[in-house]
């Protein structure tokens, strides 16, 4: 076990905080950590926004402003400012999901391009980032993974697609601004998977503006890494990587049980955990050929991250390595790692309330599966509350 009693200093953890806020935030995740509460408050959520209740104020002033940045880039900024005050930066993330029209395609490519702008002018957001599914259909992914003819409609499709990508990549390399690419369901990931490398390709000849994300719960992505740095190493371009543990494990485990595939994801926690840290380890050992963005809740992992730095000789600031973790959680991770001097950024949603709903309901239903996750935030919201009684 790594020394994670560096993450321990609630005073700075919560410095932004005020004693409003830290009893919000306590009241929240203890909310979250009552499973039937978090299912309950979820189906009735989304009946009053369907019914158009007048809802939407009071998810603002809860849960919405705990996780969220605002419902704009304008009025995220604030927030922006506020964490960077304390050396933590921001990612801006349009976290508005499962659009079907060509219309919100490319609603979603121009707002991506606003923020690669956004983020060129403020020193304060060092990344911009998007969902491939945010520029096309999850079908057309889905095709075009599983090798399955697509018709003659869905080529043009397919090929909006890429100049949606190529525009985006063209335009964050002209800004000089990182461009951060999520990863999917396995099942339409290839087809992504190939279309980032070819941007990498193209835009990573001196350094990494493209990065694509591996979700590490899943058994063979540290080999897709491997083969990866190989084809680098031969065609001349960098390598750019978000690490992440995974985001749709009980979903994946499901589709491989109904049709009867072998499940793509590690066997248990503990193989999750051993391929998060050996992937971090390569890509440290690697770092002139490959960019890291850090993305991990997991104190352990992120205590083993400072040690390497140390052992290799990376720099705190070194541009190529950056933590991250999601605004609202583990601010004792994120707010000591910057009190330390390291490259550090929140991933700060945001959105209309409505539209940002199904990502917030995601974050509750997250926190009350992962073990330990809720109850470590109440742990250390509790020990700063009584830390400012005294």
């Amino acid at each position: 076990m790594k020394n994670t009693t560096i993450f321990d200093n609630t005073e700075i953890a919560f410095s932004l905080k005020s004693d409003s806020e830290l009893e919000r935030a306590y009241f929240l995740f203890k909310m979250i950590s009552n499973e039937p509460l978090v299912r309950i408050g979820t189906a009735v959520t989304n009946f009053a926004l369907k019914a158009h209740l007048p809802v939407k104020g009071l998810i603002r002033a809860t849960v919405f402003d705990h996780f969220c940045g605002g419902v704009s880039e304008d009025d995220c900024i604030p927030v922006i400012d506020k964490v960077y005050s304390k050396g933590v930066s921001s990612v801006l993330d349009y976290s508005v999901e499962g659009k079907e029209e060509e219309s919100q395609f490319d609603a979603a490519l121009e707002k991506i391009l606003r923020i690669v702008d956004f983020a060129d002018n403020k020193d304060a957001i060092p990344f911009a980032v998007f969902k491939p599914t945010g520029f096309g259909r999850f079908l057309i992914w889905q095709k075009k993974t599983e090798k399955v003819a697509l018709t003659a409609e869905e080529e043009k499709e397919w090929e909006r697609i890429v100049t949606r990508f190529e525009t985006v990549c063209k335009k964050a390399h002209a800004c000089d601004v990182a461009l951060l690419i999520d990863a999917e369901e396995s099942w339409m990931q290839d087809a992504a998977d190939d279309l980032i490398t070819e941007m990498m390709r193209k835009y990573n000849k001196e350094k990494a503006i493209v990065y694509n994300t591996l979700q590490l719960y899943r058994h063979d992505r540290f080999k897709f890494l491997n083969n990866l740095h190989a084809q680098a190493k031969v065609e001349g371009f960098k390598i750019g990587v978000k690490i992440v543990r995974g985001a749709y494990m009980e979903k994946e485990i499901d589709r491989a049980r109904e049709n009867g595939y072998a499940s793509p994801i590690c066997k248990d926690k503990e193989a999750t955990d051993k391929n998060f840290d050996t992937t971090l380890q390569y890509i440290l050992e690697n770092i002139d050929d490959i960019a890291v963005f850090i993305g991990t809740h997991n104190e352990n992992s992120s205590a083993l991250a400072i040690d390497l730095m140390n052992q290799y000789g990376i720099a705190k600031n070194d541009f190529k390595v950056w933590f991250g973790q999601l605004y609202g959680m583990s601010d004792h991770i994120s707010f000591n790692v910057a009190d330390m001097g390291y490259n550090i950024a929140k991933y700060l949603p945001f959105g209309p309330v409505k539209d940002v709903m199904p990502y917030l309901i995601r974050r509750a239903e997250e926190n009350t599966s992962v073990a330990g996750q809720t109850s470590r935030e109440l742990n250390l919201l509790s020990t700063e509350k009584k830390r400012r009684k005294l």
